[in-house]
């Protein structure tokens, strides 16, 4: 999604302040969002084998001071506590990802019954609290197995991954109403395939396209085995972080830097989910790389662009990109994804297009806050696609410090989330058909290959004893939640 509006922190603030008094829609979703291997720990317990991300994180160099998700933050043994915690919030959904190398743990046969005796707990438990699961298929663990066969740049992991569907559908779907089949896949191709920055870490830019076009046949080949599978009120969703792309300035050759970020980092899912196919121009941008004509069968377009319900959006920071010069900032700051720079581009086909920080207000991620951004992106995809949507990731990571009393004040966190909840509240205003909003994150968590340096969470964790306790943020999101909107 492009816009040729740059717009600053300044603005955002001034336009996403938010009036007292809005208040969200009836039967709005007010969650919070979490990721398998970034909170379960038990990395080898009741059945389940490695992943990409045990494997990349057990690999010296790639994750910040050599953190593993092993332990994590224990979620596996403590879920009971940690649902708990979310009923004290008020939390009327939670967004959770199932592990596949738990419930299928070489990617191939049977399932696990342990490990989805896990899940069945969980998903029973936050029903008894009154909170609705939404449960996310794929967030970036694929087991090993099918890694060292190839991976998602093979047509067969898609296949492997619509038959771990049918799995989870069978064991959980008559109690789980709303399913999302993928999280973020450009991360899962472009920083795992192409940058290297995210497991496997492997530099391939036709590697990192291939593997996008499996993602997105895996995604509509699962659509079709869960509505095969499903009770027929159940709802089907996808989670992108479709790239609010702004050019620098309004000359031609940043216009230029803009569609081709575009082409690769939205246009490249939306297209053929939404029936279109991929889009000329990025075919041209890439036809040096890969061969889309090979790549392609007959049929995979069909398979795609299978209908869905909701349309999930990831939204953080904007993408500010201009053409090559002089004072360029490069990588960029919001999709480098590592600890480290990485010398290979995320960005097949726009390999030489620069990035810079929308303005100086930055969260600890270094990321430009600008809720603009946000309420931007539901309008137009609103126009574009017509599909209900949710938030189903917005929230920062800051310097938290515990206070003399053990309690953590963290009112930038505040402060980032009352502009972004005001902007989803801009954007239903305008018309967009929004649903709920998932705050990342519930809890401090393994922040991929940042380990445990960045805190996303509303509860804070102490990873030497696993204590759990609510920020100050924590406490201002469950008013929120009780009030039905900003007060």
């Amino acid at each position: 999604m492009t816009t040729t509006d740059p717009t600053t922190a300044a603005h955002a603030a001034a336009a996403t302040a938010g009036a007292p008094g809005v208040v969200f829609p009836p039967g709005f979703a007010w969650g919070a969002a979490t990721a398998a291997y970034q909170i379960e720990g038990a990395a080898a317990e009741d059945g389940r084998t490695p992943s990409i991300w045990d494997t990349f994180s057990h690999t010296p160099g790639k994750v910040a001071n050599g953190d593993t998700g092993d332990i994590a933050v224990d979620h596996y043994h403590r879920f009971r506590e940690d649902v708990r915690l979310m009923a004290d919030l008020g939390l009327t959904s939670y967004r959770f990802s199932l592990s596949w190398p738990r419930i299928q743990p070489t990617g191939r046969g049977p399932a696990v019954e342990r490990g989805l005796d896990f899940y069945r707990a969980l998903v029973d438990t936050l029903l008894e609290h009154g909170i609705s699961p939404v449960a996310t298929l794929y967030h970036w663990d694929l087991p090993q197995d099918l890694e060292d066969a190839g991976g998602w740049p093979i047509r067969e992991t898609a296949h492997r991954f619509a038959e771990y569907a049918a799995l989870a559908a069978r064991a959980l779907g008559d109690r789980v109403p709303l399913w999302s089949t993928l999280n973020e896949p450009w991360c899962s191709a472009f920083l795992g395939y192409g940058s290297g920055v995210h497991a496997p870490g492997r530099t391939d830019p036709a590697d990192a396209l291939k593997a996008a076009h499996h993602l997105n046949l895996g995604h509509g080949l699962a659509v079709g085995t869960l509505r095969e599978l499903l009770p027929a009120s159940a709802q089907i969703a996808v989670s992108h972080n479709l790239h609010l792309v702004r050019p620098l300035t309004d000359s031609a050759e940043d216009r230029e830097a803009a569609r081709r970020i575009d082409a690769v980092g939205n246009r490249i899912w939306t297209g053929p989910l939404f029936g279109g196919g991929y889009p000329a121009d990025l075919l041209a941008d890439t036809a040096a790389i890969v061969d889309w004509d090979e790549l392609i069968r007959p049929g995979d377009l069909a398979e795609i662009g299978r209908p869905i319900d909701l349309l999930g959006l990831n939204y953080y920071t904007p993408t500010i990109v201009s053409a090559p010069r002089k004072d360029a900032e490069t990588p960029d700051p919001a999709h480098n994804g590592g600890h480290g720079e990485s010398a290979h581009s995320p960005w097949p086909g726009a390999e030489d297009v620069v990035f810079h920080l929308a303005n100086e207000d930055v969260t600890a991620m270094g990321w430009p806050i600008d809720a603009t951004g946000l309420s931007e992106s539901l309008i137009g995809m609103h126009r574009d696609f017509g599909l209900p949507l949710m938030v189903t990731e917005n929230g920062a990571a800051y310097e938290d410090v515990v206070g003399p009393d053990g309690g953590i004040d963290d009112p930038e966190r505040i402060r980032y989330l009352h502009l972004h909840l005001a902007a989803v509240a801009d954007a239903i205003a305008a018309g967009a058909d929004v649903r709920g909003y998932y705050l990342w994150s519930l809890l401090d968590n393994f922040e991929w290959a940042y380990g445990y340096s960045k805190r996303f969470g509303i509860v804070h964790v102490d990873y030497g004893t696993q204590r759990r306790t609510p920020k100050s943020s924590a406490r201002w999101y469950a008013e929120v939640i009780r009030r039905g909107g900003l007060g």
